[in-house]
């Protein structure tokens, strides 16, 4: 006689969660085991606890997890551990147009009463200003129409709380 079908949910309680983690995780690098063995299999096993404790398993034929991602790199013809030299590069080269685009649009944005500036300048300036404080408040208004629906979210939560209990003291006074 087995034992019956378990509901497949999130288990609650975290020392039940934990341990059940842990035995199903000695499980799994079993059959991990047992299947790199048995089919002589190369396998790479990676398994990260809500924690987010990595754990791995590689076949023994292996000698490590990063030359079965380079296989698996070449065989699915994609990259998944990137040149991070190329990657810094590339990012550092965009913050520094950033900032050099954001210090010109500062430098323009402070009226010096000691500058002299002309005419046209002035203009790009002010719509400048006008286009910032137009998002400005269209963000404002975002942000409050959000804070709004979430209190009137929490009112009908409460009234409904509220008429719950009213039902219950109802039943009991009866």
């Amino acid at each position: 006689m087995g034992r019956g079908r378990t509901e497949i949910k999130r288990i609650e309680n975290p020392i039940q969660r934990q341990s059940t983690f842990y035995k199903r995780r000695d499980g799994l690098f079993k059959k991990a085991r047992e299947l790199s063995v048995l089919c002589d299999a190369d396998l790479l096993l990676l398994l990260f606890s809500s924690s987010g404790k990595l754990y791995q398993y590689h076949s023994p034929s292996v000698a490590s997890a990063k030359e079965l991602i380079e296989r698996y790199e070449v065989a699915a013809q994609t990259q998944i551990r990137g040149d991070r030299r190329l990657e810094r590069n590339a990012e550092m080269e965009m913050v520094e147009k950033l900032c050099d685009t954001l210090e010109r649009e500062l430098r323009f944005m402070k009226v010096d009463e000691g500058q002299q500036y002309s005419l046209p300048d002035l203009g790009l300036l002010e719509h400048n200003l006008e286009t910032a404080i137009g998002k400005v408040r269209v963000e404002m208004d975002r942000k409050i129409g959000a804070q709004i629906h979430k209190l009137e979210t929490m009112v009908r939560d409460r009234q409904q709380e509220r008429y719950g209990l009213c039902d219950k003291v109802c039943v009991l006074s009866q």
